[in-house]
């Protein structure tokens, strides 16, 4: 975690070329929401969008960051000796000609040093200049003892800070499974978007059955009480809509094209 990439002498020259060319073409605007990969039609119902997030077939964090960059180069680690490869991708790539910072979660559980990285990435493109992209897509924070070990809840909070303290614009698209803080802390204030094979929740449809000690049957209903499809996020103000993501409505929230 403390090594972006161990270089072998004959690519050194490459290789700090192409990070002074990507760490000196920032731009003073947002970074451009990217496109659905997936499904463009709205979910019907509360567990029909759970069930899209889910699908093991959904593009994945890698499918958008090869389709919006022409080239990158990944940050890995937090500095303080952990990195979490599985769980979030950090690191800057060329858009159109320009420079974005990105952090993308692909899926899995995210873990504390996958925050912790994340925070790094924001502090240094504000630096830099660098507008952000954030891609959110996990069930949730891990949770297991070694989690807690690591700090998962330190390494959220702080990434909290970060994106509201962020001295650049950052960009979300919630490209799958929005599932709690572990979701949120990488949720840009008023710039946050999300696909139409997408949800956000503050808690997964099953365990909120549970807790409201509802049996088995009753899932697929909490989940529509949950209000957390696509447009609903959109109709209560916490998601920006767009005919890039929602075909026919333009944005909601502001004119600005995408």
């Amino acid at each position: 975690g403390s090594a972006d990439a161990v270089v072998p002498a004959g690519e050194l020259r490459s290789t700090l070329g192409r990070w002074l060319r990507l760490l000196t073409a920032g731009w003073d605007g947002p970074a451009p929401v990217p496109g659905p990969l997936g499904a463009r039609d709205l979910p019907v119902s509360g567990w029909d969008a759970v069930r899209r997030a889910r699908a093991p077939g959904r593009p994945r964090a890698g499918a958008y960051l090869d389709a919006y960059f022409t080239h990158r180069a990944a940050l890995s680690g937090d500095r303080c000796g952990g990195t979490d490869p599985d769980g979030m991708l950090c690191g800057f790539g060329e858009h159109a000609g320009r420079t974005v910072a990105y952090a993308a979660q692909t899926g899995a559980a995210t873990r504390p040093a996958g925050y912790r990285t994340a925070t790094r990435l924001i502090r240094l493109a504000g630096r830099l200049g660098i507008p952000v992209l954030t891609l959110v897509d996990t069930p949730g924070a891990a949770n297991d003892a070694e989690a807690e070990r690591e700090g998962a809840g330190p390494a959220i909070a702080e990434l909290f800070g970060a994106v509201a303290a962020a001295r650049t614009p950052v960009t979300t698209l919630v490209i799958g499974e929005g599932g709690s803080g572990g979701a949120l802390a990488l949720a840009a204030p008023g710039r946050t978007w999300a696909t139409p094979d997408s949800y956000f929740s503050v808690i997964a449809p099953e365990l909120a059955a549970a807790i409201l000690k509802r049996g088995p049957g009753e899932v697929e209903a909490t989940a529509d009480q949950l209000r957390l499809r696509p447009q609903d996020l959109a109709e209560l103000g916490l998601t920006r809509t767009g005919d890039q993501l929602f075909p026919g409505t333009g944005d909601r929230r502001s004119e600005e094209r995408m």
